[in-house]
């Protein structure tokens, strides 16, 4: 049984539904992340776990019990927050001791608790600084150690890493997982970052207007996607259809592709990556060939890109160096077939 269960719910704010019939499942001990743009339903659904607001109909089941409407102060949940909310009056063994107190824990105890919560976030010795003679990383471990220190059942993170810089979040990212998997809490983290979710989660929930468009390990995501939408997220720019006629499939034109799996329909959205499109000159062999003409060349370092015009739409293919294509070069496509995805349609 999943340790916390949103059913049917329905939730938004007077008359503007963010979710509806919204269901989510984490198991316990699971790192699970909600990813999606802004205005998806991310922070929604983590405000109503944590209890900050109720739903208009539906049930937040916790471990077995319906705690839907328990307010939030009762629910033993962890909460780090984007902007670390620490209070500025008070040091770092205040802050994090301050959840400790208000639960009436023991002087003995509590002290026992907070230092070792600082040592676990490698902040030995900073219990007497306040948090305006810390720097950014340095606040936000200590935001993580008062909501870890009271034993939550359930750590929940609302973009806890956006503030930060770009090798700060990367650093931060790695000793929160490390964290979790030391201590192994459940852990529920909302970000718009893909490349920070992936690295981070057991299982990502990738959100879109409302609704989890997918949810499964980050490499089933970026490998497997099952919509346009999950493709075009994680980086999928090339799509085309593919009808099963005369037992093989074809393009839009007519031509046959071997592609790397059936499927028991006779049409399919298919995609691809730009990286795995091969470009020859028109003309020289190739298997899956797709002719087209150049239509931009973008120079991006080390590699090219090539906006393609071909029968059955434009690609975007990313490749070396080693031969350069002017625009108006007639080419041809090779399109990976082990690389072909299957997907289903879906209006976005």
């Amino acid at each position: 049984m999943a340790l916390l269960e949103l059913k049917d719910i329905t939730a938004g704010y007077d008359k503007n539904i963010i979710l509806r019939d919204f269901n989510l499942q984490v198991e316990r001990g699971h790192f699970v992340s909600l990813l999606g743009s802004s205005g998806c339903g991310k922070t929604t659904t983590l405000r109503l776990i944590a209890g900050f607001s109720q739903p208009q109909a539906g049930s937040v089941i916790f471990d077995g019990r319906d705690i839907t409407h328990v307010p939030l102060h009762k629910r033993n949940f962890g909460f780090v927050f984007q902007s670390y909310a620490l209070f500025p009056h008070m040091t770092v063994f205040d802050n994090v001791a301050f959840g400790l107190k208000m639960r009436k824990v023991g002087k003995e105890e509590t002290r026992k608790r907070v230092l070792d919560m600082l040592s676990l976030v490698d902040l030995d010795g900073f219990e007497k600084r306040y948090p305006r003679e810390m720097s950014g990383g340095q606040r936000q471990r200590v935001a993580l150690a008062r909501a870890m220190v009271i034993n939550p059942d359930l750590m929940l993170f609302d973009e806890p890493l956006s503030n930060l810089d770009a090798k700060l979040r990367v650093k931060m990212r790695v000793e929160i997982r490390r964290i979790q998997q030391e201590l192994g809490f459940t852990a529920i983290y909302v970000t718009h970052d893909q490349e920070e979710c992936f690295a981070i989660s057991d299982e990502v929930a990738i959100m879109n207007k409302g609704v989890i468009e997918q949810m499964d390990s980050p490499a089933h995501i970026f490998n497997r996607p099952r919509t346009e939408f999950i493709a075009r997220f994680v980086g999928f720019e090339n799509f085309f259809d593919l009808i099963r006629s005369d037992g093989a499939w074809r393009t839009q034109s007519g031509d046959p592709l071997r592609v790397p799996e059936e499927k028991t329909g006779s049409t399919y959205r298919a995609c691809i990556r730009p990286e795995d499109v091969k470009i020859h000159p028109q003309g020289e062999p190739c298997e899956n060939a797709v002719p087209g003409e150049v239509l931009v060349t973008t120079f991006l370092g080390r590699n090219v890109q090539y906006n393609v015009g071909t029968a059955i739409g434009e690609f975007t293919v990313k490749t070396d160096q080693s031969v350069v294509y002017s625009i108006g070069s007639k080419v041809q496509l090779e399109l990976s077939a082990n690389k072909i995805i299957f997907i289903d349609p879906i209006n976005t």
